[in-house]
């Protein structure tokens, strides 16, 4: 359903640094952090395109096995090694980008983190691991599609009404 993305920032074709947040998804180092963490070389780095996901392994509230989020900001950018990054290929990538904003996947990431789960922080589990774990979807991309589009839809119209308040 998917394909691990390891593309390096080689020729340098972003310097944009790429946090996640649990809340707001791929977004800019420099605004998340009112500074760059990155190292200002960022050739090592994974180069991220849009509609690529990412995930974090670290815990933060409210997430305790990590958060996986899309990149819709921005066309590109860069992000740390310690990240897993891939791409949605025999799946709808916004029914993904609403299944992982459940905790449906908790229980299988949680099966497959290695013993001694967590490291400052940082849950312990290989790519390999990850990319084993099984997703519970509708084998139908129709389907898939329109429960996408209904979450897209439902997120949509709930941050309208929050703007209004």
């Amino acid at each position: 359903m998917s394909e691990r993305v390891t593309r390096k920032n080689k020729n340098n074709e972003s310097t944009l640094p790429l946090t996640i947040s649990a809340q707001d998804g791929l977004v800019d180092q420099n605004d998340f952090f009112n500074k760059q963490i990155a190292s200002r070389d960022v050739t090592g780095y994974f180069l991220v395109k849009n509609g690529e996901f990412a995930y974090n392994k670290s815990y933060s509230n409210g997430y305790p096995w990590g958060a996986i989020k899309r990149l819709d900001k921005y066309d590109m950018g860069v992000l740390s090694t310690l990240y897993i990054v891939f791409r949605a290929t025999d799946i709808n990538s916004q029914f993904l980008v609403s299944y992982y904003g459940t905790t449906r996947w908790y229980r299988e990431v949680s099966r497959n983190a290695a013993e001694g789960a967590r490291n400052h922080g940082l849950l312990n589990i290989a790519p390999n691991d990850f990319f084993n774990t099984l997703l519970n979807v509708p084998k139908l991309v129709d389907e898939q599609e329109k429960i996408g589009a209904l979450f897209e839809q439902l997120d949509n119209l709930i941050t309208l009404h929050q703007r209004k308040c």
